[in-house]
């Protein structure tokens, strides 16, 4: 049985992290700006606030473990409610992969490994929009030592680090993402996953997308009526089921066009497309340009990234 939930994650290709222990006392707020990369915390000792644009303040406590797929803009501080305003403080170098914040003059107050990770897939953003954009944990003793792993191995430098890391940071993933559950979860694959009975259509669309599917066609797989299917669909997915459907064709055609695995039309047939112009019309609306073009220019990324490992 197909997992959409590993098939994402697997597209999405995580890479190399970059992780480090970061330790803390007295009065203290790190903000950050980051380009959209994946950011993930576990807490080992202590506690401490985490402010997310557009979501609630939450507290993290020992064994919390934090992921936020694609970060922006985001706050962390001590938990003092009455922190001096405009407070920023800078992390301070202790040794390699290991700083600090706040004052040096009592015993940290927090312990925890933070770390980013990259998408090698040049379709994250659509995959990405598919996941929550906040996941929190408690209590998963897991993910910490999942965590830790990734920040021991991305220490090392042992034959085969690479791919260990990106096997590990797969892991890590999906063990954060289906850990979270619960009424509260927003909308997104997740929570369409937590209904049982959308997981059904979710998963014939991930089994057999080449399939001419309607919205009835998957409304009888998931045993309802088609308004309330399409009704309920959006509402936990987020996006309606066609829409679902074609973003996740869009991402298997252009992993197919990036990793030259057939013809234009071959490549149409494999992810549901009756004929070539058909594909490439719905291609080029959702991407922006046509498949051919595409995949040229994905042979061009890959050539100057290969120039780039050997300087």
């Amino acid at each position: 049985m197909v997992d959409p939930l590993t098939q994402i994650v697997g597209l999405l290709q995580p890479s190399a992290s970059v992780s480090k222990l970061v330790t803390a006392a007295g009065p203290w707020r790190l903000h950050r700006t980051e380009a959209g990369q994946p950011y993930y915390c576990v807490i080992l000792d202590g506690s401490c606030r985490l402010a997310v644009r557009g979501h609630a303040p939450i507290t993290l406590e020992t064994g919390d473990f934090v992921l936020i797929p694609s970060a922006f803009d985001f706050t962390k501080s001590s938990p003092e409610p009455d922190l001096p305003e405009g407070l920023v403080t800078m992390p301070v170098q202790v040794r390699p992969s290991v700083f600090h914040l706040g004052t040096t003059r009592r015993a940290a107050d927090v312990r925890m490994v933070v770390g980013y990770c990259a998408f090698g897939s040049t379709d994250a953003t659509l995959l990405v929009s598919l996941l929550p954009q906040l996941v929190h944990v408690r209590g998963e003793d897991r993910l910490a030592a999942l965590a830790q792993l990734v920040a021991e191995e991305a220490h090392a430098s042992r034959p085969g680090r690479d791919v260990i890391l990106s096997r590990l940071l797969e892991v890590l993933l999906i063990e954060a993402l289906r850990s979270t559950t619960g009424p509260d979860m927003p909308p997104g694959l997740l929570k369409g996953l937590a209904d049982e009975r959308l997981a059904v259509a979710l998963r014939r669309m991930h089994e057999h997308p080449t399939r001419p599917w309607t919205v009835a066609h998957l409304a009888k797989e998931a045993a309802f009526s088609r308004s309330a299917f399409f009704d309920r669909f959006k509402r936990s997915v987020g996006v309606a089921p066609m829409e679902y459907l074609l973003r996740w064709r869009m991402a298997l055609a252009k992993n197919l066009l990036r990793r030259k695995e057939g013809s234009v039309a071959e490549i149409a047939e494999r992810v549901g497309y009756s004929s070539a112009s058909t594909f490439s019309i719905a291609f080029s609306r959702h991407v922006g340009q046509p498949p051919a073009q595409y995949s040229r220019g994905q042979t061009v990324l890959e050539f100057h990234r290969a120039e780039i490992a050997q300087l």
